[in-house]
């Protein structure tokens, strides 16, 4: 036989066998040191690159005793057990990322990887979790649920917007609608300050009014125009505490405590332009208006 034919056989057998030994039943090992097998796998897929978005489910386990480290029902945001990100570069030799990009959307796989690597190169722990020893593995299983190119991420993040500002536009034009609204179905007489803010007062108090410095106590009743109720602090049982002029607080907060002295109640309709604005906040929609029952509990001048 050809001597240089015979080499190149003798390394293909060689990349074989280091392909296929695996020191775990069931699993084959690649030349990166990963230890893999598919449950279902499409070859003629389109493997995961580097910038695309995948969406996972995964199981997280130890290898030695097959207890559960983690899943993705535990950490997904809207419990759908669905992760979803964009395709980092692979953060060692052998590393998860690696695996993954043996896999297309469908593809689900086990991996059996260093638990040294993956919480000292990959997560970049300082030091291993006390419930893993030097030495052990994970085993983690995955499926591939979604995957998009950069382009198809591009186009969807595009839509994605195009419908938010739309949204956002709808919820704009309602707004002082629901307020005038709200103003006429309470037969409020007050107007409205040069900023928008109404300040209702159904309660005088006594002394000087609060003022940029002063540390404030204050009770309330927060709720949107419908009604809905989002805090309450005398449901609590305790006044918040802060100081007026150091951006703590809403700017409607700001320019309706300024107004009130010790003791005085007062009902403060804030515009979204001096509340929470398009952003919204957690209960509070965008560009939604806000109702706010206060008392002026307490007044420590400011230095």
């Amino acid at each position: 036989m050809n001597k240089h034919l015979l080499l190149t056989v003798s390394a293909v057998a060689l990349t074989l066998v280091s392909c296929q030994h695996s020191d775990f039943e069931g699993y084959t090992r690649n030349e990166n040191g990963m230890h893999y097998k598919f449950f279902n796998h499409d070859e003629a897929g389109p493997v995961l690159k580097e910038g695309d978005g995948v969406g996972i489910s995964f199981t997280f386990k130890k290898q030695s005793n097959d207890s559960m480290l983690g899943s993705s029902v535990q950490v997904s945001r809207d419990g759908s057990g669905i992760i979803r990100y964009v395709m980092p570069k692979s953060s060692f030799s052998g590393s998860l990322e690696e695996g993954m990009m043996m896999m297309t959307k469908g593809d689900s796989a086990s991996f059996i990887i260093s638990a040294d690597s993956f919480y000292l190169k990959n997560q970049k722990m300082p030091s291993l979790p006390p419930f893993i020893k030097p030495g052990e593995h994970l085993t983690v299983n995955i499926k591939i649920v979604d995957q998009k190119s950069p382009k198809e991420l591009q186009e969807l993040q595009q839509k994605q917007q195009a419908e938010m500002a739309k949204q956002a536009e709808e919820m704009q034009s309602q707004e002082k609608p629901a307020i005038d609204k709200y103003i006429a179905d309470n037969k409020i007489t007050a107007k409205p300050t040069e900023s928008g803010l109404y300040y209702v007062e159904s309660k005088k108090g006594k002394g000087p009014n609060a003022k940029a410095g002063d540390t404030v106590s204050v009770h309330y009743i927060g709720t949107l125009l419908n009604g809905e109720e989002f805090d309450n602090s005398v449901k609590r049982g305790e006044p918040i505490k802060f100081a007026l002029g150091a951006g703590m607080v809403i700017p409607g907060w700001e320019q309706g405590l300024m107004m009130m002295n010790k003791g005085a109640k007062a009902k403060l309709i804030i515009p979204s332009g001096l509340a929470y604005g398009p952003q919204g906040n957690r209960g509070i929609p965008p560009f939604a208006p806000l109702s706010f029952e206060v008392e002026m509990v307490d007044i420590k001048p400011g230095k």
